[in-house]
């Protein structure tokens, strides 16, 4: 069953982020409604819990099909259920996934479904992350900038793996691309500007993800106990090194940079027309004043 479900075309969390702004207004501001009270057959909402793109058991020996069970069959399905059950006849209804969590993120102030609709996005980047027979080493572009802004290929592994490892508690290690220096609505970019259009690994507690700074995805691990505990018990490091090593889908994180470069451009395309617009309206209205005091020069010479 898994096998033939598994192998549908990438889902949209294969994608990194896709331009929250392009679909609510940077003025959005939620007002949380309660959900109106509904039998159970009349919920509409549908967020789809969306398989991984593998069989269940394509990870073994490195990762078990009794954790993929337990954490996509489970904790997954479980998110997907709760969020449902959240957003039915509220705003957030109908939204896209992505629309959800920064709405609900709500610049840290959490809105009820939050960590719910987080927690899904995540699960579906994660499994998207890995494939039978990943690890090694990337090539083209991505290792370029991996070199580039971490020194070599070596050094930023050791840089993912220490945030994964000391991420206190539940959370999740990135590996992300910081695109421009656009303001961010949401919350303060937990980097410094220089470090603009670069590869940045960073670490998030609980369901917090990239999105919510405006930061492009490329690559996640799950550092929840539950991710790793049936097949690693507490030996979070051994996880980790796993991962890295023989699970690593490198070809989506590759593919996820040439479309985070893409939305990146995009934007600065948009800023740029936008700059050049307010700089054509500010001329056309200082050339409006300057003929209307000519105007009123020479009626004063007349009289």
């Amino acid at each position: 069953m898994h096998g033939t479900a598994a192998t549908a075309s990438l889902s949209s969390a294969f994608l990194p982020f896709q331009g929250f702004r392009g679909s609510l207004d940077s003025t959005f501001r939620l007002q949380w409604r309660k959900p109106k009270k509904a039998h159970r057959t009349l919920i509409t909402a549908q967020i789809e819990l969306k398989p991984p793109p593998y069989s269940l058991n394509s990870l073994e020996p490195h990762m078990s099909r009794e954790i993929l069970e337990y954490h996509w069959g489970k904790h997954h399905r479980g998110y997907v259920e709760n969020l449902n059950r959240q957003i039915v006849g509220t705003e957030l209804d109908g939204m896209t996934l992505e629309d959800i969590i920064i709405a609900s993120y709500n610049k840290g102030d959490f809105l009820p479904s939050f960590n719910n609709a987080a927690q899904v996005w995540n699960h579906e980047f994660f499994w998207e992350s890995m494939k039978p027979g990943g690890g090694g080493k990337p090539s083209g572009d991505l290792l370029y900038l991996i070199e580039r802004d971490f020194g070599s290929y070596e050094k930023f592994v050791e840089e993912f793996k220490s945030a994964a490892l000391t991420q206190f508690g539940s959370g999740w290690a990135w590996l992300a691309y910081k695109a421009n220096r656009l303001d961010v609505g949401n919350a303060v970019n937990p980097c410094p500007s220089e470090e603009d259009k670069k590869l940045v690994v960073v670490k998030s507690p609980n369901a917090v993800n990239p999105l919510v700074w405006d930061y492009s995805p490329l690559l996640t691990i799950d550092v929840w106990e539950h991710a790793y505990y049936l097949d690693y018990q507490n030996r979070r490091a051994d996880y980790i090194s796993v991962f890295m090593d023989k699970l690593v889908n490198w070809e989506a994180v590759s593919y996820r940079l040439e479309i985070a470069k893409s939305l990146a451009a995009g934007r600065e395309r948009e800023e740029e027309r936008r700059r050049i617009e307010e700089d054509e309206d500010r001329m056309a209205d200082s050339e409006a004043i300057e003929m209307y005091l000519d105007s009123e020069s020479e009626d004063s010479e007349t009289d």
